[in-house]
């Protein structure tokens, strides 16, 4: 048993085609996935499956679909300035779900710290204060999206300060003591958790795909107590089975594993 988990950057609008725009893409492979006769469930429940509290037969023909970094694009309709009005993910995904009746759902892992995201808004969009987490509560009850964890910081090269020790930029990789763990992992959560009115995340995608042996090996399963998450995932293409380690689950990333409606096809066709 293998289940594809995609993943879209809804921040990834460069024109108002398939292969170019994150949104575009979505919805044209929610069509995809529901003619090739697979059905979408939530990421929480990948991680039931491959903790063993659901069977086979539940997540048979499967995908779970997950969205990083959380900017407003996920939750809003947004006027781009070059590709004029875009569709937010949220909505894309309640379209499909009107028009199918067809069962819907993604896990958007947000960017925790507010001040990382309000200097990204202005290095990494248009400075339009696209970044913030008002929306956050309002898309974790809609039954459509979950929220959780995409770190405190994103290591981002863009920032002036990170959370890492040595001032490694772009490289999560590089998060290997037990302080710069605890803010990544523990702190971000908790701030999470406040927005959410006490609801902390319990799945955590590492930023660029990327962790140490000291992430994934030490700090994960010997401090779950601190930190209160079930699952990690990274980057790696391919399907999830059970015999994935429960702190580097693999994703599936759009636009560097697939770039056409035919390769999302391919993905599922092998699982």
């Amino acid at each position: 048993m293998k289940i594809p988990v995609l993943t879209y950057h809804s921040i990834n609008v460069i024109r108002n085609t398939y292969a170019e725009n994150d949104h575009l893409a979505l919805a044209s492979d929610l069509e995809t996935i529901n003619d090739l006769g697979f059905r979408v469930i939530p990421l929480s429940q990948v991680v039931d499956w491959h903790q063993g509290s659901l069977a086979d037969q539940d997540v048979s023909r499967t995908v779970a679909i997950t969205l990083d970094d959380g900017s407003w694009f996920d939750y809003y309709d947004l006027d781009h300035p070059t590709c004029g009005v875009q569709r937010s993910m949220i909505n894309i995904l309640r379209d499909f779900q009107l028009r199918s009746s067809r069962p819907v759902h993604a896990t958007s892992f947000v960017i925790s710290s507010p001040a990382a995201r309000f200097s990204l808004d202005k290095s990494c969009m248009i400075g339009k204060d696209w970044w913030g987490d008002q929306w956050w509560p309002e898309a974790a009850s809609s039954g459509l999206m979950d929220i959780e964890c995409h770190s405190w910081d994103h290591v981002h090269p863009e920032l002036d300060h990170v959370l890492q020790q040595d001032q490694i930029k772009g490289d999560f990789g590089q998060i290997k003591s037990l302080g710069d763990a605890g803010a990544q992992f523990a702190r971000a959560g908790e701030y999470i958790g406040h927005v959410l009115a006490g609801k902390r995340p319990v799945l955590f995608a590492y930023p660029y795909g990327l962790a140490s042996d000291y992430v994934i090996n030490e700090y994960l399963p010997e401090y779950q107590s601190t930190h209160q998450f079930r699952a990690a995932f990274t980057t790696e293409p391919k399907a999830l089975t059970k015999a994935d380690n429960v702190w580097s689950l693999p994703r599936f990333v759009f636009g560097q594993d697939w770039k056409s409606p035919q390769g999302l096809a391919a993905i599922l066709n092998r699982h």
